[in-house]
């Protein structure tokens, strides 16, 4: 696996709207190819219901607001920025170019790249859709030799493996209206677990067949990669506030008290209890009694959901045909971090290892600016990643695909 390659001095802004938060975070790739943080930002926005939105114009404020902040904290003008988008609305195709340089005795050419590129898009597109993306992983040369950068090569020709990205033309047009009334435009879109890979996953990891499970406050993003080839994105319309809810409704106490006990007392496997403590309640009613339960018995509730959640994902890797492919199981999000032994139940549920996440960089970013961080970080490592200033015009989907091919020209150019 080749290093990423972080071009200096970009400035890239990243936002993501999840069930709870807007978050924004504004990067700049520093002369040690690291990604330095000039600001980030958030709002509270609960527009998201089930994994769809229920309400532009509040996302739209919330969006506005951040940018209004994080133009007030680092003194830019912002008027574009990439946005992540939920599994549920992307479907990745899988497609092979095989093509000959124009010109075999200088090599291949910046042109080559693109029109394999051009070719790459020719697929049945499904109705509803649209291309947002062409993630090329890897270039194969004449000899067999395998690169990531082939311009330049004398190889007379090459084989471009590379994934399509599609979204729902609905949640785009969607989008594109809630920007617009933030007065601000989407350089591009990118599915969340593929934002996060490179920040989630070890150095080791990188190379194998994983899925990512991103449990958020209300959904449970799928992401699965077959080393640098991402094969399949989804979403669970159930995550952390699921878990709440459910603490809330059975012990009949308010949200703030049941979320409080899931981080205190959470467990996802009643098994694992070693003292079946007493926990003293206060009741929604106001009862001037406290009530007590069983550590056991609020256990019982966190399990329930969390098993519900990892036989949803099981049950859709299986009728995808994927599951005998994936090796190993990640587990990220602000949804599972304070639920112990997640893994473990993950584990035995799945029948595929399962681990948290320990990326290299993942505990140095604060869990509720992660996403947007890891959106920024795989724009910039992205060729064709630029800055803020490269709108595009948000009113037509193949804007974003055709913003990408002169982004990846102006990288080989350059």
């Amino acid at each position: 696996m080749e290093e990423l390659t972080l071009a200096i001095g970009d400035i890239i802004v990243g936002i993501d709207i999840g069930t709870s938060k807007v978050s924004l975070v504004v990067g700049e790739v520093n002369n040690f190819n690291q990604i330095e943080i000039i600001c980030s930002t958030s709002h509270k926005c609960s527009a998201i219901k089930k994994g769809k939105i229920v309400d532009e114009e509040a996302i739209s404020i919330a969006i506005a607001n951040v940018v209004k902040d994080a133009e007030m904290e680092s003194g830019l003008k912002i008027n574009s920025s990439y946005v992540t988008i939920p599994g549920k609305y992307a479907t990745i195709v899988q497609n092979s170019v095989n093509k000959e340089a124009r010109d075999r005795y200088a090599g291949i050419s910046v042109k080559d790249i693109s029109s394999a590129l051009m070719q790459a898009k020719d697929i049945d597109i499904p109705e509803g859709k649209s291309i947002i993306d062409i993630v090329a992983d890897e270039f194969i040369l004449e000899d067999g030799k395998i690169v990531s950068d082939p311009v330049g090569n004398l190889s007379t020709g090459f084989t471009m493996k590379a994934q399509v990205i599609l979204a729902d033309k609905d949640y785009v047009r969607q989008l594109c209206n809630i920007f617009r009334r933030a007065d601000m435009e989407i350089d591009g879109l990118v599915p969340e677990t593929l934002a996060e890979r490179n920040l989630i996953l070890d150095t080791n990891e990188l190379n194998d067949n994983i899925m990512i499970l991103d449990m958020g406050a209300g959904n449970t993003d799928i992401g699965v990669f077959e080393g640098n080839s991402f094969v399949y994105t989804n979403t669970v319309p159930l995550g952390g506030d699921n878990i709440t809810n459910d603490i809330a409704l059975v012990l009949d106490i308010s949200q703030e008290e049941a979320d409080k006990l899931k981080r205190q007392y959470g467990l996802a496997m009643k098994s694992f209890i070693d003292n079946d403590n007493e926990i003293v309640l206060n009741t929604c009613k106001g009862d001037s009694k406290s009530k007590v339960i069983k550590s056991s018995e609020l256990i019982e509730i966190i399990e329930a959901r969390i098993e519900e959640i990892f036989s949803i994902v099981n049950k859709d890797i299986t009728a995808q045909g994927i599951k005998s492919r994936i090796n190993n199981v990640v587990l990220t999000g602000q949804g599972i971090i304070n639920i112990n032994k997640s893994d473990v139940a993950g584990k035995i549920i799945l029948n595929i290892p399962v681990k948290i996440s320990t990326g290299r960089l993942i505990s140095t970013i604060r869990p509720s600016y992660r996403t947007a961080y890891a959106l920024v970080r795989y724009i910039a490592a992205r060729p064709f990643a630029k800055n803020v200033s490269s709108n595009i015009d948000s009113g037509s989907e193949q804007s974003f695909f055709k913003k990408i091919l002169e982004r990846i020209k102006e990288f080989f150019y350059s």
